[in-house]
């Protein structure tokens, strides 16, 4: 029986690869599904591949790769990834843009990269690590400070409201059940302290620290592209792909050069992220960026998510970048277009729109900074969100509590996992499918390769008996928005093969001119035509390729022509020659 799909709820391990499973019985001649390795527990890593089997093979054609859940308690990039999966099953044949896109295209989808840190997150009581599961960079158990936990067992991990005459909070006086900064001259008032719920181990009644995990492994600082030691980079590992969950990646993505686009599903804060984090947009190729701005574009119209720079909009701190990072790496090393979307903006949902709207502008709202100072009546207007929308399980009033060791404080304060870390499951379905359009619209930007024309001409008589000199030509050309070569970067790098011809003889047959294997260059897309017709923009057919050779052999002879291209695919005839 067919598993019931449902994008309301969130699916631990077993839940979902019985689902992934199930789509693949349902759809074999669009789905299968494979291993790509393990996980540092040793769970697999299933990656789906999407596209018409009947009309050709995966690797054959451009390919758009898609994962979701790198980061433990990002659960809902999964859904991100099942949505899309189910979306392109059940809408091929009736949907155009899905039916032309599995026909054409193909999909690989790793809709949970690391099961480990995601259990974690589904276990009761529940467990919330960054990434890995796999200590880091120490084996040993922290033994001071504070341990985050419920401990009045109400199933919400908040925050505590401890009073102290040196805190750096104290109680709104319009609004009472927020609290703001005091003020930097401040004195006099009633102050208090904030921790995460939890208890202190081996106190020693005056300083309070909080335990640092020692799961510290952040797994999307473990890529190749300018990572750096775990001194420089947090969470950043060993060495550059150190970590099981990456080498998987890793392998499965070199192993596949037909992949032209890559989308990473994350939470939260409702952007679509662009390379580079270590560096300004004029560090690319101007082709580039404008490649990336256009597909934002499209994301942007679609999902109302800012597309945006993490070098210019999104660094935690203003004097430091992040490094080993997945999407740099692809787009760095392999010259592939590379997007982090940050699932689910809390603060759009509530109404706030500076910074936050389909019309923030690169470079003019930091992101990171909404944390560090705002003005109050976007608190309020959270809050409102927060009663309304949410029906009060957002943000929980203050109420009093007896800890063991602090005495008389309270509990409340916004509960994270409620109203931040994923989409409350009332709200997934509709975050995540406008998602789905934007990668479908990627896949369909992609190179395609397509016969143009086949010509076979008799050019000489016979020179001896029975046997003819004939002319093959084939055209090709791409028939796709972006260039075969996909980046500038990829040229750069070297990254990307040049188009290939071959020619198969059959026995008896030869060749008087040509080669039976040639390499051909690269061929233009749509992407970097002007916007308007004047005078001075010319439309050359740089996007076709002319292959010809001279073949000797028997009339009735059959020759067979492939010509191929890693991101732009495979394209074949046969000829007679007459």
């Amino acid at each position: 029986m067919p598993t019931e799909i449902r994008f309301d709820t969130y699916y631990p391990y077993a839940e979902l690869t019985a689902i992934l499973q199930s789509l693949v019985e349902q759809y074999p001649s669009l789905l299968k599904m494979e291993s790509i390795g393990k996980s540092y527990e040793g769970r697999e890593v299933y990656c789906m591949t999407a596209t018409n089997f009947d009309t050709g093979a995966a690797e054959e054609r451009p390919a758009l790769w898609c994962d979701g859940n790198i980061h433990a308690t990002e659960v809902s990039a999964s859904s991100a990834c099942l949505y899309l999966l189910h979306k392109l099953a059940t809408e091929y044949g009736s949907n155009p843009d899905v039916t032309r896109a599995l026909d054409t295209r193909a999909f690989y989808i790793v809709p949970r990269v690391n099961p480990d840190g995601a259990e974690q997150y589904f276990q009761t009581p529940p467990n919330y690590i960054r990434s890995s599961t796999r200590p880091y960079p120490f084996d040993e158990e922290p033994i001071d400070g504070l341990k985050m936990e419920d401990l009045d067992g109400d199933g919400r991990r908040l925050m505590m409201r401890i009073p102290d005459e040196n805190g750096a909070w104290k109680i709104n006086p319009d609004h009472p059940r927020l609290l703001t900064r005091r003020t930097p001259t401040e004195i006099g008032g009633r102050y208090y302290r904030l921790l995460p719920e939890g208890l202190l181990e081996n106190w020693d009644g005056t300083t309070l620290d909080i335990q640092r995990n020692k799961e510290g492994l952040d797994l999307n600082r473990n890529f190749p592209a300018h990572w750096r030691l775990e001194g420089e980079q947090y969470g950043a590992g060993n060495y550059p792909g150190s970590e099981p969950e990456a080498q998987n990646l890793m392998r499965f993505i070199t192993q596949h050069p037909n992949i032209t686009g890559s989308m990473s599903f994350h939470t939260y804060s409702g952007v679509l992220l662009r390379p580079y984090g270590t560096s300004a947009d004029d560090s690319m190729p101007a082709e580039d960026l404008w490649a990336f701005q256009e597909i934002g574009k499209r994301g942007t119209d679609l999902t109302g998510y800012p597309a945006i720079s993490v070098y210019h909009d999104f660094r935690y701190h203003p004097k430091e970048v992040i490094t080993g990072v997945f999407d740099d790496w692809l787009y760095d090393h392999l010259g592939v277009f590379a997007w982090t979307v940050e699932i689910w903006s809390p603060q759009r949902q509530a109404g706030l729109t500076a910074g936050f709207d389909k019309d923030t502008k690169s470079g003019a709202f930091k992101f990171i900074d909404w944390h560090r100072t705002h003005p109050i009546e976007e608190d309020i207007k959270m809050l409102e969100w927060s009663d309304t929308a949410l029906e009060g399980k957002g943000y929980i009033d203050w109420y009093p509590f007896t800890h063991p060791q602090l005495g008389e404080i309270e509990l409340g304060g916004w509960h994270g996992i409620a109203a931040f870390r994923n989409p409350p499951p009332a709200f997934l379905e509709k975050e995540i499918a406008p998602l789905a359009e934007w990668a479908i619209y990627h896949a369909l930007i992609a190179p395609e390769l397509r016969l143009h024309s086949v010509e076979v001409t008799r050019i000489e008589e016979e020179q001896w008996v029975g046997a003819s000199a004939y002319r093959v030509r084939v055209v090709v050309e791409n028939i796709g928005w972006l260039p075969t070569y996909i980046t500038k970067r990829a040229v750069e790098r070297k990254a990307v093969r040049a188009l290939v011809a071959e020619i198969e003889l059959p026995e008896g047959a030869a060749l008087a001119l040509g080669k039976r294997r040639e390499e051909h260059g690269q061929l233009e897309g749509r992407a970097y035509k002007s916007c308007t017709p004047y005078d001075w923009d010319f439309d050359p057919s740089e996007e076709r390729a002319k292959i010809e050779w001279v073949v000797r052999a028997k009339p009735g002879t059959e020759v067979k022509v492939t010509v191929k291209h890693q991101r732009a695919g495979t394209v074949r005839a046969t000829v007679t020659l007459k």
